[in-house]
């Protein structure tokens, strides 16, 4: 199914259409004469007050622009009216630096391939086609002063060699040698040279093409030729319905946004009209390497924050990235003259099986009932670098809500010497390896749990000492720690069987109790890094698991709003830094997990998927089983039977 017509903005909520990002600019343009070297970095929609859309006002529609005048060096924020067709709001934000835009990104390769001292660094490693360098524009980090935000604008390239065209760029890094690139005036400013290491020698290719030859690391012969076709259909058509970005499904109800810096947002999420979640949004992404080479020590790199993941977004293609019913909502971000751009196909959505929702069988009359699980599938793939990630929300019959991250793509790759071994990652092919690393994600759960006075209630499991109330030693009970205020955080333990609870306190369930859903942990680690390192600084928010803020719609990012050259600091622990109080009222969740990354010979040439998430599971929010009204599968004939 293609993406349908566009149609006419129901709801404040939805993004920017193409013709209101192509006003914005223009307005903008025209009333504050803008020259030709203001950029515009990211347009996208300013959403409006959250009482006011709750209480389903008449809100202006307007936009919110972050523009970067390269003539000045200097950062602006803009609120753009498109109701009034005027600019509401214009502000120098001082001694920040935007993320990288698109056309920083593009031209970083030619500048540097054009650059002498880069060229002689190449010759020494026996590289005279410089077409065949692979340049890939890593953000700069924050290794000191001269990194101030106020100072330059600057990016830190790593180079890679293909061994001719086409082939895999990743299997030959240029070991030791660091550029330094002005990002204002597109000019190499530094090259350091920290010694030759040779080019790794197997090309290490994936396409079917290639992957045959001799030299080659793995070496296949063919692809399977037993791989029987699975064909997944829907006769009737898919279950949920669309009117704008609001889908309806089954009993939920959710509203699909999008944003460049982003990506793929979840708005007004609710259950049978019951809220859960008012705005679902990933916060940031943080990637530090554990290798102190010269090569890869600053590679700590905020892929949201200094990027931005929206506008790397794929479009995706039915049958590969997307299987069955699909709908697709296309995405729209914009270039640096301030047009948009539309990736189409951004997001997909569509319903899956998802095996047994629940059985049982009466053992003594053999009446069995089972009933099966499905699933809304709400998804974006974005390439940042070498890197996929996949990121999918799952809606599920059961009331579960899902969020999963899927890695793929290709590892950020070093080179050592013929024979060596790293200390600090894996050997994956002969003088090629995979450093060390970690991924973190950062969500912002703005939750509504049945209304926004909400509580977080962290819930251990612990076991009681031998005595009167545990005769037998096989007891224990669950203790609970009210986060009251915003001092209150917490990692994951699993030993303890550790979940943190989102209660409403003026909503009571038929039994009595808060009403409420679970946050349950999927798989996650603590930083690697020092807690005093520049990293632990510049992310801060890696620090704990969950914390909890009161809610504050400026609050938005976990690494502060520019974290690209920031020495640290900002971001979620400034924000919880307030000491504001978090108990029955409007808070904000935030939930940090990471993917640790040991590499591995069997994530080259190309990764595997690895999937990090977390759950949301109702705790107390229904009277009992949410999906006890699944009706059995009319197909099979057999999900239920009795016997006289």
């Amino acid at each position: 199914m293609s993406t349908l017509d566009a149609p006419p903005v129901l709801h404040p909520l939805e993004p920017l259409t193409a013709a209101e990002v192509r006003a914005a600019s223009a307005i903008l343009k025209a009333e504050q004469s803008l020259a030709p070297t203001a950029r515009f970095v990211f347009i996208s929609l300013h959403e409006p007050p959250k009482a006011a859309v709750q209480a389903g006002e008449v809100v202006p529609r307007e936009a919110f622009v972050v523009l970067y005048e390269k003539a000045e060096r200097k950062t602006y924020e803009a609120v753009v009216s498109l109701t009034d067709e005027a600019v509401v709001a214009f502000e120098h934000i001082p001694d920040v630096q935007p993320p990288m835009m698109a056309e920083e990104f593009m031209a970083c390769e030619e500048v540097v391939q054009q650059d002498p001292e880069w060229q002689a660094a190449m010759r020494l490693r026996g590289v005279e086609d410089f077409s065949l360098a692979m340049i890939d524009p890593w953000a700069a980090g924050y290794t000191g002063p001269e990194d101030e935000p106020s100072v330059r604008r600057i990016a830190r390239p790593l180079t890679w060699v293909r061994s001719e065209p086409g082939e895999h760029g990743y299997a030959r890094p240029v070991e030791g040698l660091v550029v330094t690139v002005d990002l204002d005036l597109m000019e190499v400013i530094r090259v350091d040279d920290h010694g030759v290491v040779p080019l790794p020698p197997a090309p290490g290719n994936y396409d079917l093409q290639r992957m045959a030859a001799p030299d080659n690391v793995p070496s296949f012969t063919a692809p399977r030729a037993d791989l029987k076709p699975i064909s997944i259909t829907q006769p009737e058509g898919a279950s949920f319905t669309v009117q704008g970005h609001h889908v309806a499904w089954q009993k939920w109800s959710v509203r699909v946004g999008f944003t460049p810096r982003e990506g793929l947002v979840l708005h007004d999420l609710g259950y049978d009209g019951r809220p859960i979640i008012y705005r679902a949004s990933l916060a940031e992404m943080f990637v530090p390497y554990g290798d102190p080479a010269p090569t890869h020590r600053y590679k700590n790199v905020f892929d949201q924050g200094e990027y931005g993941v929206g506008w790397l977004a794929n479009s995706l293609t039915l049958g590969c990235d997307c299987v069955g019913e699909i709908f697709y909502f296309d995405g729209v971000v914009n270039d640096q003259d301030g047009q948009p751009a539309t990736i189409e196909n951004a997001i997909c959505m569509h319903e899956e099986d998802f095996g047994i929702g629940w059985k049982h069988t009466d053992f003594r009359t053999e009446d069995v009932e089972v009933r099966r699980l499905r699933r809304l599938v709400i998804s974006s793939i974005a390439t940042v670098g070498n890197y996929e990630y996949g990121y999918f929300w799952y809606l599920y019959t059961d009331g579960t809500i899902e969020y999963e991250v899927k890695l793929t793509g290709v590892i950020s790759t070093g080179a050592v010497e013929p024979g060596a071994r790293p200390r600090h990652g894996t050997l994956v092919a002969p003088g090629l390896y995979g450093p060390h690393h970690q991924h973190f994600f950062c969500v912002r759960l703005d939750m509504a749990v049945d209304g926004n006075t909400n509580t977080v209630v962290q819930v251990d499991s612990e076991p009681l000492p031998y005595g009167p109330e545990n005769p037998t030693g096989t007891a224990w009970v669950t203790k609970r720690t009210v986060y009251a205020d915003e001092s209150a955080r917490g990692r994951v333990d699993p030993l303890r069987g550790r979940f943190w609870r989102i209660e409403n306190p003026e909503k009571r369930s038929v039994l009595g109790d808060p009403v409420a859903y679970k946050l349950v942990p999927g798989e996650n680690v603590a930083p690697m890094f020092q807690p005093d390192s520049r990293f632990a600084q510049r992310a801060g928010f890696t620090a704990e698991h969950v914390w909890v803020t009161a809610y504050d719609p400026d609050e938005r990012f976990a690494a502060g709003d520019y974290p690209a050259q920031h020495g640290g600091g900002d971001g979620v622990p400034r924000y919880a830094g307030a000491g504001r109080a978090t108990e029955a009222t409007d808070v904000v969740l935030w939930y940090t997990f990471g993917a640790h990354h040991i590499v591995r010979p069997e994530d080259w040439p190309v990764m595997p998927v690895t999937h990090v998430g977390f759950k949301l599971k109702p705790a107390g929010f229904f009277a009992g089983n949410p999906a006890l009204d699944m009706p059995p599968s009319e197909a099979a004939g057999h999900c239920h039977h009795h016997h006289p």
